[in-house]
């Protein structure tokens, strides 16, 4: 690995730009036919929008990057331009690949090279609290190369052998101690040479960003998580993100 793409020492990046990329080229199939999943309305605006807002409602996030479906980019461009957004944070909407690892890199590609600290995060976690994201960020500007915000997992997990065919019984071949897990959350945070090596070398076995990073042997840390930055993927998702923002507008005023 090249110097450029090692984690700055502790306390190097006390004063780093942040910029957050938010992938949204996915259609969202699990929520059924209709608009893509970004699109969908949560409280009357559409999930990106709340996506984009948690971002931005971070002092230390200058700049949005916006993935969009690769033929919906002008559409993108002109749903945020209809909506209210913190006038400190710039936005700029880019057209994604056919994946998500291909959108997330056409977003790093975007980012001037002023920006040393990213957050990659899911269009589908609109509610992610402006704590959770600060604490993310403070932990890479003290020199994680990456960071995670993650839960402890309240069911107990099993390990199956899968089965051939959908809705077969699968045999249990392990309980893994839950108390060592955690489901982890977005959005991710990264230091910027090192997450552009990962994208730049790292094609297999590729679950989230995070994990590319693991595989060039750098570590990982966690941070604590927050149960209301879930990922809205099925409709029960939306009724639950549904009651969440009806209880933050009754608690917040806004």
């Amino acid at each position: 690995m090249s110097d450029d793409s090692r984690p700055s020492p502790a306390g190097a990046r006390t004063s780093a730009r942040t910029a957050a990329v938010i992938p949204a080229a996915g259609r969202g199939v699990r929520l059924g036919p209709g608009a893509p999943k970004a699109l969908r309305t949560l409280g009357g605006t559409p999930m990106l929008v709340h996506a984009v807002r948690a971002m931005a409602a971070s002092r230390a996030v200058s700049l949005v990057v916006v993935v969009a479906p690769p033929e919906g980019a002008a559409e993108v461009r002109s749903l945020l331009d209809t909506h209210a957004l913190p006038e400190r944070t710039d936005f700029v909407v880019v057209p994604g690949g056919e994946t998500r690892q291909e959108s997330v890199k056409l977003g790093l590609d975007a980012l001037p090279s002023d920006y040393d600290i990213v957050l990659v995060h899911d269009a589908a976690r609109p509610l992610v609290p402006v704590d959770t994201v600060d604490a993310v960020i403070e932990a890479v500007r003290e020199g994680a190369p990456a960071v995670v915000p993650a839960l402890p997992l309240a069911d107990t997990v099993k390990q199956v052998e899968p089965a051939g065919a959908p809705g077969e019984p699968e045999p249990v071949v392990a309980t893994p101690d839950r108390s060592r897990l955690r489901a982890v959350q977005t959005p991710q945070g990264f230091d910027r040479a090192t997450l552009l090596h990962a994208h730049e070398t790292v094609t297999d076995n590729v679950t989230d960003d995070a994990s590319m990073v693991e595989q060039l042997g750098l570590k990982v840390v966690a941070v604590p998580g927050h149960e209301e930055a879930f990922k809205v993927t099925r409709p029960l998702d939306l009724v639950l993100a549904e009651a969440v923002l009806a209880r933050r507008r009754l608690n917040d005023g806004f």
